[in-house]
């Protein structure tokens, strides 16, 4: 069994992300502490309720989506030559209903009554957000009748998010489970599909601000869809770790399974050497306890190949120390991040 240890240890040394920062954790979970971390994937049909079960509150959100790529290749991607030729490679006969390709680029549905699943969007609010059949109710009650989600208390507010993210939302009230569902198909974990169709490696240049704040960007909540707000700087700085602590975590998933030393191999690997990096360039200038623990966890394993159980292992256990750090860190103690956090004209 051959290692790729060598093959990215280049990356580590001459890592492109040198960063000087001050950050701890606090002491003060909030209520969503404590919920259950699990890996991104792709929604369930049979849980999908639909987008129509979102417009009613979030419409504003809606029509930022529908101008995305995202909301685009429901009626695009199919079409694509290069998308044609990579199912083709692949023996595929069709983009839009078989998994390889619905499970990144599609949302599906199950009928209840005929028990017939299809695609019913692109990259929607449930693929980002999770399949919603399971938390939608605690997500829109607001504490009463006549309650909207500008007078709802404080309190209420806490223990709402923390029940719908116990029940599978993926709630941006912790950043890190966001940036998990981007990190699951920007970091491309198949290697077949790679090797075999020629699809690229994810999206090597990936960056959780600036893949987010730009084109995709939908923060209409706080003023109760009037304007699409720019997150504060002190949200952007946790968005920036938490975003390099998933992209470890999508990594180590996507190195986890390699089985042969070929482009999807070796590429994953040194994404994920190079995620390791930048993570170790901010902890070693900084007092962040989970960070300096995150790196352990990586620094247990080997980016070898037919490694799966080691590094999904080492994933887990990332995924849940990303989740505390998002859950709990200090924003005030991340301000020297704001000399590296990509300015808006960065933004895509």
């Amino acid at each position: 069994m051959e290692t790729l240890t060598m093959l990215v240890r280049w990356t580590v040394l001459t890592t492109l992300c040198l960063l000087t920062s001050s950050c701890a954790l606090g002491t003060t979970p909030s209520a969503s502490a404590g919920a259950a971390v699990h890996p991104a994937s792709p929604a369930s049909p049979h849980l999908v309720v639909g987008n129509q079960a979102c417009v009613k509150c979030h419409a504003a959100e809606i029509e930022v989506w529908r101008a995305t790529p995202h909301a685009k290749t429901f009626d695009e991607l199919h079409r694509r030559p290069e998308a044609k030729q990579i199912a083709a490679k692949l023996g595929l006969t069709s983009i839009k209903n078989e998994g390889r390709c619905v499970a990144c680029h599609y949302t599906q549905q199950t009928d209840t009554a005929t028990n017939h699943t299809h695609v019913i969007a692109g990259v929607s609010c449930e693929s980002c957000h999770g399949p919603a059949k399971h938390w939608i109710d605690f997500h829109q009650d607001y504490g009463g009748e006549g309650i909207t989600r500008l007078t709802e208390t404080e309190a209420h507010r806490q223990e709402r998010i923390a029940n719908s993210i116990h029940a599978g939302m993926r709630n941006p009230e912790n950043v890190f489970l966001v940036a998990q569902s981007c990190l699951r198909c920007h970091t491309a974990a198949d290697e077949q599909l790679v090797n075999v169709g020629g699809h690229s490696v994810g999206s090597l240049d990936f960056e959780f601000v600036s893949w987010s704040q730009g084109l995709v960007r939908h923060n209409f909540v706080r003023s109760d869809g009037k304007s699409n707000d720019v997150s504060s700087p002190e949200r952007l700085r946790v968005m920036f770790v938490a975003g390099m602590i998933a992209e470890l975590e999508a990594g180590l998933r996507a190195t986890a399974v390699a089985t042969e030393k070929a482009t999807y191999g070796i590429t994953a690997a040194k994404r994920t050497a190079r995620a390791a990096a930048r993570l170790k360039s901010v902890a070693a200038k900084v007092n962040v306890p989970v960070l300096d623990e995150i790196l352990r966890e990586f620094a247990s394993v080997k980016l070898k190949l037919n490694n799966a159980n080691e590094l999904t292992g080492a994933a887990d256990r990332i995924a849940r120390l990303g989740y505390a750090f998002a859950d709990q860190a200090n924003p005030v103690e991340l301000a020297p991040m704001d000399a590296f956090i990509p300015a808006a004209n960065r933004w895509k």
